[in-house]
């Protein structure tokens, strides 16, 4: 993290003072990825095509600011960054420009993209329902807001909501019922609580196998994460209201920024990450689902079982953040 501080204190430096732009060859990355996720990517990029691939990596709210802040003066040509509330921000800022890319679209679908062309997912993950094989049947589950009823009460674990990924999930539910029918949903959740909130889902899925609670919601690639190291794990997957809406799906994703020095070569990169190669890569090195449907997940994913998920525009959860924010908060979901 030092390092990558470090990098990017000279490229801006560079940047400020006039100093020429990076090669046509080069691209700079500002990413909130974690190193290990991404590097092969840009190196199998390079690797390919000889276009070097400078990466900076830090949260989300970070790379933002210094975005906004460096304005026409950014070295940098792409941001990468998870969960479609986040990517919605960056565009509502003003920091990334829209794109018109036939390769995008085909690769990627609608509900995945930005409708302005700001931005497009990369992988996916499922926040789906998680349950005991010890304590439950998979037969007493159904959907998300089940889990609002009585028979779940002092039976569900939660992640905190000020994850921006339970935040999104909430979006969701503002969308699909309307508010005053979400904030009961939530406030069911909250009401049937076994335990105070989780800071991860890792703890929570550990929880549910310890037996502190017996169901809760987490980012699959969690689970997927916490099963290759413990293949005795008590805890499986549910697939949610696949009589309705179908599972709440989030992403990873990017954008061209809106003064990249090399546009076309970052939306180049940007294209081939949406095909077939980067996408196994993508998906793989996270345990998460490809966004181009065109390309299989892995063998252990797979496993995991086939689910309808909701077809709902990904970026509502970005368009109604605050309102769940404020939701979650009257619910008094910590």
């Amino acid at each position: 993290m030092q390092a990558s501080k470090r990098i990017l204190a000279v490229l801006v430096l560079g940047a400020l003072s006039g100093a020429a732009p990076a090669a046509d060859d080069e691209v700079v990355v500002y990413s909130a990825r974690i190193d290990e996720l991404i590097k092969p990517v840009f190196d199998a990029y390079t690797a390919e095509t000889g276009v070097k691939v400078k990466f900076i990596t830090d949260k989300e709210a970070p790379l933002l600011a210094r975005l906004k802040a460096e304005g026409k003066n950014t070295p940098a040509d792409l941001l990468i960054t998870v969960d479609a509330g986040n990517l919605w921000q960056a565009e509502q800022e003003g920091v990334l420009r829209p794109l018109d890319s036939a390769t995008i679209k085909a690769n990627i679908p609608p509900q995945y993209r930005s409708a302005g062309g700001a931005w497009n997912g990369l992988s996916l993950r499922a926040r789906t329902i998680f349950y005991s094989t010890e304590r439950v049947k998979p037969e007493e589950l159904s959907t998300y807001e089940a889990l609002a009823d009585e028979h779940w009460e002092g039976r569900l674990c939660l992640r905190t909501s000020k994850k921006v990924y339970n935040q999104s999930l909430t979006a969701t539910l503002i969308e699909a019922h309307g508010e005053k029918q979400a904030e009961q949903i939530v406030k069911g959740w909250v009401n049937n609580l076994a335990t105070d909130v989780f800071a991860d889902d890792t703890a929570l899925l550990q929880a549910i196998d310890a037996g502190q609670c017996d169901v809760g919601m987490a980012n699959t690639y969690y689970y997927g994460r916490l099963h290759k190291q413990n293949p005795g794990l008590k805890v499986k997957p549910f697939w949610p209201n696949q009589g309705d809406r179908g599972v709440h799906v989030n992403l990873s994703g990017a954008g061209v920024t809106k003064y990249a020095p090399h546009p076309q070569a970052a939306q180049k990169l940007l294209e081939w990450m949406t095909g077939e190669k980067a996408q196994r890569l993508l998906a793989d090195l996270n345990q998460e689902y490809p966004a181009n449907p065109q390309v299989a997940p892995s063998a252990e994913v797979a496993a995991w079982g086939s689910f309808k998920a909701d077809s709902v525009p990904v970026e509502v959860a970005g368009k109604r953040q605050a309102e769940a924010i404020r939701l979650m908060d009257r619910a008094g979901w910590n």
